[in-house]
């Protein structure tokens, strides 16, 4: 990996730039429904619902309703979608420093899987953090999400870059496999010491 050969950068977002919480989802649903938050963590699932809703398939109501069924508790959506905005549990600093020092030299640009509760939420929250992005794609309004190959394809054609010549971080290892597999060279992001790491070669041309 070199500077020669990279054009842009593309971060995912959640486990990258913002720490996730599931743990406050849960609670959150727990004190409004009286359940255990164990409970709830065990019979919630990234299940077709999940995947059509960060695919911007179906509108929160539908997959509201969806996981009423499936967690076995009566809310409204209010009290649904307050808990579900509860997994932002703030900005990973570090990775959010390095990425305003990238895109001092290279165009960097965001890749999430998202849906739209959530993208409206993260969208106001961490507006600062999101600053140097040029471009923000969303699985939500792409219709495409990771780790399919046409989704990665689908932001090179956008970005008018070579698949090869995009470097890619994201924390979750499928999606890394997923952009290998359709030509960007990854990075796999587990702390933010892997992004510097992946930055200094790239500045230094190794």
């Amino acid at each position: 990996m070199t500077r020669a050969n990279v054009d842009v950068l593309l971060f995912d977002l959640g486990g990258v730039l913002i720490r996730l919480d599931w743990d406050a989802v849960f609670a959150h649903w727990a004190r409004c429904s009286g359940a255990d938050p164990a409970a709830l963590r065990r019979r919630f699932a990234f299940d077709e619902a999940y995947e059509r809703y960060e695919r911007g398939e179906i509108d929160a109501a539908r997959y509201f309703e969806a996981l009423r069924s499936t967690l076995g508790i009566e809310l409204d959506d209010a009290q649904l979608e307050a808990g579900w905005n509860a997994l932002f549990a703030g900005e990973v600093a570090e990775t959010a420093r390095l990425v305003a020092q990238a895109a001092a030299r290279i165009p960097v640009h965001l890749f999430s899987n998202t849906n739209a509760a959530h993208h409206a939420a993260w969208s106001r929250d961490y507006a600062r953090a999101l600053r140097p992005f040029r471009r923000r794609f969303v699985s939500s309004e792409m219709g495409l999400r990771k780790p399919d190959r046409a989704a990665f394809e689908h932001v090179a054609r956008e970005l008018g870059i070579p698949p090869g010549r995009i470097l890619f971080f994201d924390d979750t290892e499928a999606n890394v496999a997923g952009a290998r597999a359709a030509g960007l060279q990854a990075v796999h992001v587990r702390s933010p010491e892997d992004v510097a790491r992946a930055l200094d070669r790239l500045a230094e041309g190794r």
